[in-house]
């Protein structure tokens, strides 16, 4: 029989066991994800909570310590397959259209609309990829049904200083690794924030007209990754790649796979019967797409 004393250990043996084996399904294999936003409505709900598949699109190791921004160097696995047009892509944001990084380490949640090499245009709010119009979302929604007119620039809108609005965008050719582009002093604020992104750092400069990476005049620049396209599905109130930019290969963490767990989110914690009260039975195990 044993003595209070070793089962004290077995059971903190146990504990750290489910601990790790916890830590290895969350790095490798399905990690979870709060939905905190109405930019994939009615496809995905705000106070939805997602199963995502990490390993489909190659998993990592932490990206992060748990419950801090504090990055950790990290390795991907090989993947499975890579990001497809129309499947809802979990990923790290990259930060605002202009700044370097997010302030903070945040997931989003959107479908990927274009992947690298392809181009993007949106006339009247009908996004083609490729000069095709693209497949619609089972459930797109609009809150303004009146496009904003061609012409009339968003000073917001991705890439700074296209001239384009939400609405009618493009055509934009999404940048993959490889891509060698000219460089000059009409177009560097297109280009700026990606190669800045690319090095780490701000290198990107303009001085009399030309262009210098690094304090060296440059004429080209050959892009160092893949980059991806997203949107969301609640298309006239979603925070997206038209207004932020690009979403680079390594930020994807996985696809999302299906809804855990669905409760409404006007309840916090503090009216826990409520919040329970509210849980949406008829989204769990329900499968996005």
């Amino acid at each position: 029989m044993k003595t209070p004393k070793q089962k004290s250990i077995d059971f903190i043996k146990n504990l750290l066991f489910a601990l790790i084996a916890a830590l290895l399904i969350k790095s490798f294999l399905i990690e979870t994800s709060r939905v905190p936003t109405g930019s994939m409505e009615t496809t995905i709900k705000v106070g939805d909570f997602l199963f995502v598949n990490k390993f489909i699109y190659g998993s990592s190791s932490p990206r992060n310590i748990p419950f801090t921004d504090i990055e950790l160097p990290f390795f991907t696995l090989p993947s499975i397959k890579e990001p497809e047009k129309g499947e809802i892509v979990v990923f790290e944001y990259p930060g605002d259209r202009d700044d370097m990084r997010a302030p903070g380490i945040t997931n989003y949640v959107k479908r990927c609309i274009g992947t690298p090499g392809d181009t993007i245009q949106i006339i009247n709010k009908v996004v083609f990829i490729n000069g095709d119009e693209a497949p619609i979302p089972t459930h797109i929604q609009y809150s303004n049904p009146y496009p904003t007119p061609a012409g009339i620039s968003k000073p917001y809108i991705f890439p700074k200083g296209s001239g384009w609005n939400e609405d009618n965008y493009g055509p934009y050719v999404i940048p993959k690794k490889g891509d060698v582009i000219e460089l000059n002093a009409s177009n560097i604020e297109w280009w700026r924030t990606i190669i800045d992104r690319e090095f780490g750092k701000r290198v990107v400069s303009l001085k009399n007209g030309k262009v210098f990476i690094e304090g060296m005049e440059v004429l080209s620049y050959t892009i160092k990754k893949d980059y991806y396209f997203m949107m969301g599905d609640n298309r006239d109130d979603s925070a997206d790649s038209r207004f932020w930019g690009l979403v680079p290969r390594d930020l994807i963490i996985g696809e999302a796979l299906m809804i855990y767990w669905s409760w409404n989110p006007k309840y916090s914690f503090a009216e826990f019967f409520k919040l329970v009260g509210s849980t949406r039975i008829n989204r769990i195990t329900k499968i996005v797409h």
